[in-house]
């Protein structure tokens, strides 16, 4: 019998856990099933966040990216995502996402959906910044001390994401500069 992927964090708690080469897997049944109810209004569904580079800790909650194009076609997402259990997280404060989740119940996550822009700039950065993640152990390295310094400064998941936010974007700014060169 195949193992199960460790994941789900409860709310309000911050825990950084290793990277578990199952989730993998568990993102590409849940792709699956996101096709399946979106059809055509989702032109990308991509596994990205930390559970997505191999070797790296991670909050045990798989982030996945849906490219949406217009962006204002989200809301026709809605109704589909919440028949797979996902709830709309109105006011996540991400600017330019629209974020779903879903875990065993509403006291947890295991599962991130961010609605955003398809080849859009959150959409470019975010997967530059993981493909970077998957080829650089330097980076990784670095991003994995960032994370477990932003972790142990705060057990609040809001300001983990602020505190590493600059590593990010400083991080992202370069990989897209690079890109256009």
């Amino acid at each position: 019998m195949p193992g199960t992927a460790n994941l789900g964090l409860k709310a309000n708690l911050n825990l950084l856990v290793s990277y578990d080469p199952l989730w993998p897997d568990a993102f590409e049944d849940e792709k699956v099933r996101l096709a399946k109810a979106l059809g055509p209004a989702a032109k990308g569904i991509e596994h990205y966040g930390s559970t997505a580079v191999p070797g790296l800790c991670a909050k045990p909650i798989l982030d996945i990216m849906v490219g949406i194009s217009p962006l204002a076609e989200w809301e026709r997402c809605k109704p589909a995502l919440e028949a797979l259990g996902y709830d709309y997280a109105e006011g996540a404060g991400v600017p330019g996402h629209y974020i779903f989740g879903r875990g065993r119940d509403r006291t947890e996550r295991t599962h991130l959906v961010h609605a955003v822009e398809y080849d859009g700039e959150s959409w470019r950065g975010s997967l530059a910044f993981r493909d970077a993640l998957r080829r650089d152990a330097g980076l990784r390295e670095s991003y994995a001390r960032e994370k477990r310094a932003a972790a142990a400064a705060s057990g609040d998941r809001s300001a983990y994401n602020l505190r590493k936010g600059p590593f990010i974007a400083e991080s992202t700014k370069k990989l897209l500069g690079d890109a256009t060169s």
